[in-house]
């Protein structure tokens, strides 16, 4: 138990590699916050201004993941490892998106549904419910 308070601890003080700015909008009637990197990883460069999260629990500070352009994350979802979510993508509900997955243009993930691997949802495609798309899977239309 301690050890976990101390993990969180050091994460959130010492290893975050975004911050949430006063910069907001409402996206299904959440606010959300404009993020802005503090070190440089990946592809991102300290100082980088990045898209929309609720809370510092819908992107993952380890790894390399990044929420790019006007995109927003938002609710119980997660995007972690180097997966990338970018221009007016939203991902939400209990939604995962990790790997190395991408989530573009308008696409949305949501539900409980997991993008992971080098999967792909761009345009304006959908997933959502339990799906599961994973490897290089790729949902577009």
């Amino acid at each position: 138990m301690m050890w976990e308070y101390m993990r969180n601890y050091i994460t959130r003080n010492y290893m975050q590699k975004y911050i949430m700015t006063d910069d907001t909008d409402v996206v299904h009637g959440v606010t959300v916050h404009r993020i802005k990197a503090v070190r440089d990883f990946g592809d991102v460069t300290k100082g980088e201004i990045g898209g929309f999260v609720e809370n510092d629990k819908n992107l993952d500070h380890a790894g390399i993941a990044w929420v790019y352009g006007d995109a927003a994350v938002f609710g119980n979802a997660r995007v972690s490892g180097q997966a990338r979510v970018s221009e007016y993508a939203r991902v939400f509900g209990n939604a995962r998106v990790f790997g190395n997955a991408r989530v573009a243009d308008d696409g949305g993930v949501s539900g409980d549904a997991r993008v992971a691997g080098d999967a792909r949802v761009y345009g304006n495609a959908r997933v959502s419910g339990g799906a599961v798309f994973f490897g290089d899977a790729r949902v577009y239309g």
